[in-house]
């Protein structure tokens, strides 16, 4: 199942003037590539109103990314185009704007810790002279105290005086410092999507955004020292431009160092939360597509007639323990989604309809693939392009019918043709797990509420 639709609306009119955000979670570099090729399949299914053309772009980490780009007019071919360095209108992005290596704090943190070294034991050493000669002073109450009417507590006390005068002030030097906060640096993607903004001559700065496109873009952060979710937007925090806001949601811990921007230490956006759904309804979407590549891999599957058998081959825990952490981050994530949605549906203010767009549960090789493998972009691609389209054919009048409401027609003819260019372009060929089946077996919509 690879669509959950939240209906929250009545009736099944056209809705005047709708308003219709996009909500693009995280998903490092193969989640965000595999976004890429889902976009791409959803976009071939509209007709007028396309993927560019909503009101409301709203993303973090990866997604922020796409957000932009999709906000400021580049449309999923020329993404595709970018991703590959096939675009004539953009700059590839490219391994170096990812691993752009934190080389500042891998040369300043051996430099700091070394000088902090050599001049410890000097440093204590005159310390240790300063505090001898007022040694008396401070040990001579409990030293009398103790020769007056010994016991053990008031050698403990005695004991306590010394060693808190004389221990150093200053800490010994940890290893620790020696560690950088991240292998990486976010300052390359940001030095790319900055010259990309450039070359589209779009305005890196949201309310100028906002006024030249008509349209209202969103990046979410976490704060590194309050652990609060930080929303850079026009009606938000606009005191900082876009590209250093993508720079900010896009520093995932431990791989990119945080990022300090205006003195402040911001981390990945998917830390603090999975989507940033409430954010849409608080400024009034009717309709809310929200996508999210991450889901927990459904390891288990039982035909008819067949016996339950493990889709990877074998148990996850086998594949050792990454196979474990990918399951328990993906979970993690999809739980704490799946928990907002719930509040969504009880949300009396909320009168809308929400599109959650997600992989298939049983897509190993889409599960298998390391998510911050850029060499694999061009395999989430496909992936992404093909568990869409096989959700959203096998659910086209449900969902058509949904988004018909809001002015986004749908055309299952075209998307088919576009589709065939796609494969033929690129050598694809479908499988039989890419393609809608027959039998009741498709991966089918799950509406909550009504």
């Amino acid at each position: 199942m690879g669509l959950t639709l939240i209906r929250k609306s009545t009736g099944t009119r056209p809705k005047a003037n709708p308003k219709v955000a996009l909500v693009l979670a995280g998903g490092a570099v193969s989640g965000g590539a595999f976004k890429v090729g889902g976009l791409k399949a959803l976009d071939d299914y509209l007709v007028d109103r396309k993927i560019t053309d909503l009101d409301t772009y709203i993303g973090l980490s990866a997604g922020s990314i796409l957000a932009v780009s999709l906000a400021g007019g580049v449309k999923p071919d020329e993404m595709i185009k970018v991703l590959e360095g096939t675009s004539t209108k953009l700059e590839q992005l490219a391994p170096h704007h990812f691993y752009h290596p934190n080389l500042s704090e891998f040369v300043n943190r051996p430099a700091r810790f070394l000088v902090d070294l050599l001049t410890y034991t000097p440093s204590v050493a005159v310390e240790l002279a300063r505090q001898i000669p007022d040694l008396p002073n401070v040990v001579g109450p409990s030293l009398r105290a103790l020769i007056d009417k010994p016991s053990y507590t008031r050698v403990e006390e005695l004991v306590m005086r010394l060693i808190e005068h004389v221990s150093p002030k200053r800490e010994v030097p940890s290893l620790t410092n020696l560690v950088p906060t991240g292998l990486f640096d976010t300052r390359g993607l940001e030095q790319w999507l900055s010259g990309s903004l450039e070359k589209m001559g779009v305005p890196n700065d949201f309310r100028a955004f906002e006024s030249d496109l008509g349209k209202r873009l969103y990046i979410a952060a976490c704060d590194l020292d309050t652990a609060e979710r930080v929303v850079f937007g026009p009606d938000e925090k606009a005191d900082v431009s876009i590209s250093k806001a993508v720079q900010a949601s896009t520093a995932l811990p431990l791989f990119f160092r945080p990022a300090r921007i205006g003195g402040i230490d911001y981390i990945d956006g998917g830390i603090r939360n999975t989507a940033n759904i409430d954010v849409a309804i608080e400024k009034g979407a009717d309709l809310i597509i929200c996508y999210n590549p991450f889901r927990p891999f459904h390891n288990r599957l039982s035909e008819p007639g067949e016996e339950e058998h493990f889709v990877a081959g074998a148990p996850l825990a086998d594949g050792g323990m990454l196979n474990v952490i990918n399951q328990v981050f993906r979970t993690l994530l999809h739980s704490r989604l799946r928990s907002a949605l719930q509040r969504y549906v009880s949300d009396t203010r909320f009168k809308g309809d929400i599109v959650l767009l997600e992989p298939r549960e049983h897509d190993a090789e889409f599960f298998g693939m390391n998510p911050l493998a850029f060499w694999k972009r061009a395999d989430a691609i496909r992936e992404g392009f093909e568990s869409a389209r096989v959700s959203i054919e096998s659910n086209f009048d449900e969902l058509s019918a949904v988004l018909g409401r809001y002015g986004l027609e749908m055309n299952r003819s075209s998307a088919r043709r576009r589709a065939s260019r796609l494969r033929a372009a690129r050598g694809w060929r479908v499988s039989k797990t890419d393609a809608p089946q027959a039998g009741g077996r498709s991966p089918k919509l799950k509406v909550v509420g009504a």
